[in-house]
């Protein structure tokens, strides 16, 4: 399998922790892909039409996008129900955490595009922070049940939304406004496959 991948991506960081957990990594090829939002990448868009990643091609040359399924393929391929879980009293709060988690790294991508505009709209930035500020308030309440529930796809989520925050755009003060959820953060980081992800330049 190749995964058009890079270090820099919260989407292709949550495939990779997911493809170190499940004991997968090896099988995967990874390919330098740049997609830029105002530069789409002709050669990725050869295997994904909207030139985003993270895009994974199986062997058969089907492709799959984007990281919830990828995400998902990967689990059902280690034999199910190991991050996507199966019992119902927990399988909804991990899809809900999942949602959340990546919810929030949808407003964070979008907020550090406004930030960096010549001119950014103050309304817009005022919008993405009252929503951030929510979201990690909302996870403050539930750092204790992230605790105790099994490690899932929303836990993954959720570390790699921290994650970016931490990257790129640490002045946001996030664990100050979360300090419950910073001190689950502080403890999960560790665990090997977020670990081995953390963003980096190159």
């Amino acid at each position: 399998m190749k995964l058009h991948w890079s270090p820099k991506s919260p989407y292709v960081r949550k495939v990779m922790v997911c493809a170190h957990e499940l004991g997968l990594v090896h099988r995967i090829e990874l390919v330098r892909s740049v997609a830029a939002m105002l530069t789409p990448n002709e050669r990725l868009m050869l295997d994904n039409p909207l030139s985003k990643i993270p895009t994974l091609v199986l062997e058969d040359g089907s492709t799959l996008f984007d990281s919830v399924v990828i995400c998902e393929y990967l689990d059902t391929l280690a034999g199910g129900g190991r991050l996507f879980l199966e019992r119902s009293e927990l399988k909804w709060q991990a899809l809900r955490w999942h949602a959340l988690g990546d919810g929030l790294i949808d407003v964070l991508i979008l907020w550090r595009n406004e930030r960096e505009r010549e001119v950014p709209l103050a309304r817009l930035l005022s919008a993405f922070d009252l929503k951030a500020q929510a979201a990690l308030r909302a996870l403050d309440r539930e750092a204790v049940h992230l605790e105790l529930a099994p490690f899932s796809i929303g836990h993954i989520a959720i570390a790699c939304a921290l994650g970016y925050l931490d990257y790129r755009l640490d002045t946001v003060g996030w664990r100050q406004i979360a300090p419950r959820l910073r001190a689950w953060h502080d403890q999960v980081r560790h665990r090997p496959a977020l670990a081995l992800t953390e963003p980096r330049e190159g």
